[in-house]
C-alpha cells in the first residue's frame, strides 16, 4: 500500500512509474484472498485513524488530500466499542478519547492525574519531524503514572497493532499508534481491506502508473552507490532513476547485488503472530458478543516478546469484523484470533507436521479467548490459519516479522545514493500509516530532484 501510494504521487508530477509485486495480488501486509467460496482478509483487523467526513485534520485526511480521493471513496464505518481485559480489570475505549479517560479514571482513581500529565505529554509531541530521537515509551509512562498494570493495559493495543520491539517501544512510535487508536479510532470498510486496494490501484491507472503482478525482484543492481534498477526473478532488467523498497530494510539490503558481504548486518526483528480466523453461523452480536475489538491478557504482567511456546496463550487480540457501524449487517459471522508466535518453531516444522500443529493451537487460542466471548466452536462453518511462515512466503519479511526491523529509518534513506525505503521500517504504521509513508518519502526525495 505505501508503494502504491507513492506511485500514485509520483505519477501526479509526471513521473514514470512502475510498482513490482512478486505474489498474483496486490496489498502486501494489508491484502485479501479467496478460499473455498469465501473471502478473507489479512492483515487488517481494522484501520486506524478514524475521521468523520468533512475532517480536516489528522492523518487520514492528509492522506485523503495527497492522494486526491473523496472520504466516500474509502468507504470507512467505525467501530462500535473496543476492549482492553487484564483479568477482572477492563477498560472500554471508542472513537471518542473521553471514554477511554472516563474508564482510567474510575478503574485507576489513584492514577488519573498522572494518565492526564501523559495525555498533555502525547499532545505536546511532534510526531512529523523525521530526525527523533530514540526514547522509551515506558519510561516516558513511568513518569507520570506507577501502576504497571495500567502501564501495561496501555501498552497492549499499542504494541499489539505497531511495535517491532519487544518488552518496549520507541515513545516516537508510542505516540503515533496512541493517537491512532485513542484520539482517532478504529473503521472499516463492509468489503473489507478491497475497497481501499482497489481505489489505490484505479487511481494509479489512471495516472499512467505501472503495475506488474508475479514480478518480484530478485536483485537491486548497482553502479557505485547508485542503484540504477532491478532484476526480476524471472532474470527481466528494468532500470530506473531511483528505487523505492517496501520491502523492509535488511531485506532490501540483502536485494543489493553484491552488498551483502560489506554492510553492517541489522536486527531484523523477531516479533511476529499466529492468526486464525472462524466463519460462524450467526452474527456475533446476537450471541451477545458486540465489541469489535478485544485486547486481553491474563498474566501479571502483559509480555510481548517472542514466547518460548510456539503460540503465546496468556494474551492475544480477538477481532470481530461484524461489530463496526454498517448500515447492513455482513453475511457471516467473523471471528479472529491473534496471539505471539515463535518463528523459529513454526519455520522449522515439517510440512505434515506443520499442518497437524496450526490445527492445535487455533484450537488452544479459541479456548483461551472463550474467557472473553461465547465460545463459538460448536458454530463454526470454516476456519483458516496463518503463521510466521504464511507472513514470510507472501512477504519476504526475515522472520515472518510482521512489523519489521525494531530500528525504523524515518527518512527513508539507505547508504546508496538513489534508494529509499518506505513501508513498515521506514516508520509509519498501519494502513493509513503505510499510504502516508509512501506519500511522505516520494514528496521528500524522487519529486522535483
Amino acid at each position: 500500500m505505501s508503494g502504491l501510494a507513492a506511485g500514485i504521487r509520483l505519477a501526479y508530477y509526471g513521473q514514470s512509474v512502475c510498482v513490482l509485486e512478486r505474489h498474483t495480488t496486490i496489498g502486501g501486509l494489508n491484502s485479501f484472498y479467496r478460499l473455498r467460496n469465501r473471502n478473507y482478509d489479512v492483515g487488517m483487523h481494522a484501520v486506524t485513524n478514524f475521521a468523520p467526513p468533512g475532517s480536516k485534520v489528522g492523518p487520514l485526511s492528509r492522506v485523503l488530500r495527497q492522494l486526491r480521493f473523496r472520504w466516500d471513496d474509502f468507504d470507512l464505518r467505525p467501530q462500535v466499542e473496543s476492549l482492553v481485559a487484564f483479568g477482572e480489570t477492563r477498560l472500554r475505549f471508542s472513537n471518542e478519547l473521553q471514554l477511554f479517560v472516563d474508564q482510567v479514571a474510575d478503574a485507576f482513581p489513584a492514577q488519573i492525574d498522572g494518565f492526564q500529565k501523559l495525555l498533555q505529554r502525547i499532545d505536546a509531541h511532534d510526531d512529523l519531524p523525521l530526525d527523533q530521537q530514540h526514547l522509551s515509551a515506558r519510561q516516558v509512562m513511568g513518569e507520570s503514572i506507577t501502576d504497571p498494570q495500567l502501564i501495561d493495559m496501555i501498552l497492549c493495543p499499542i504494541m499489539f497493532y505497531g511495535s517491532a520491539s519487544p518488552r518496549d517501544m520507541d515513545f516516537h512510535q508510542f505516540v503515533i499508534m496512541f493517537k491512532s487508536i485513542f484520539h482517532e479510532g478504529f473503521c472499516r470498510p463492509l468489503q473489507g481491506i478491497r475497497p481501499i486496494l482497489k481505489a489505490l490501484v484505479r487511481k494509479y491507472k489512471s495516472q499512467g502508473g505501472e503495475l506488474k503482478l508475479r514480478a518480484g525482484v530478485a536483485s537491486i543492481q548497482l553502479d557505485g552507490e547508485r542503484a540504477v534498477g532491478v532484476v526480476l526473478d524471472d532474470g527481466t532488467e528494468i532500470t530506473a532513476d531511483k528505487v523505492l523498497s517496501s520491502a523492509g530494510y535488511v531485506e532490501t539490503m540483502n536485494l543489493c547485488a553484491g552488498q551483502q558481504q560489506i554492510l553492517t548486518p541489522e536486527d531484523p526483528g523477531n516479533v511476529t503472530f499466529v492468526e486464525g480466523q472462524m466463519i460462524i453461523e450467526e452474527q456475533p452480536a446476537d450471541l451477545g458478543h458486540t465489541e469489535t475489538i478485544i485486547f486481553y491478557c491474563d498474566s501479571e504482567r502483559f509480555h510481548y516478546e517472542s514466547p518460548d511456546t510456539p503460540c503465546d496463550l496468556r494474551s492475544g487480540i480477538i477481532c470481530c469484523p461484524n461489530n463496526f457501524q454498517y448500515d447492513e449487517p455482513l453475511p457471516e459471522g467473523i471471528i479472529r484470533l491473534t496471539g505471539l508466535a515463535n518463528g523459529d518453531y513454526w519455520m522449522s516444522l515439517p510440512e505434515d507436521e506443520y499442518r497437524q500443529q496450526k490445527e492445535q493451537w487455533f484450537d488452544r487460542m479459541v479456548a483461551a479467548a472463550a474467557k472473553y466471548i461465547p465460545d463459538y466452536r460448536g458454530k463454526a462453518l470454516d476456519t483458516d490459519v496463518f503463521t510466521p511462515k504464511t507472513i514470510k512466503h507472501f512477504t519476504g519479511h526475515v522472520n515472518g516479522c510482521v512489523y519489521g526491523a525494531p530500528q525504523k529509518r524515518l527518512d527513508g534513506t539507505t547508504h546508496l545514493e538513489n534508494l529509499y525505503l518506505c513501508g513498515t521500517d521506514q516508520g509509519y504504521l498501519g494502513i493509513v500509516g503505510s499510504m502516508f509513508s509512501g506519500i511522505t518519502i516520494a514528496n521528500l526525495h524522487l519529486l522535483n530532484r
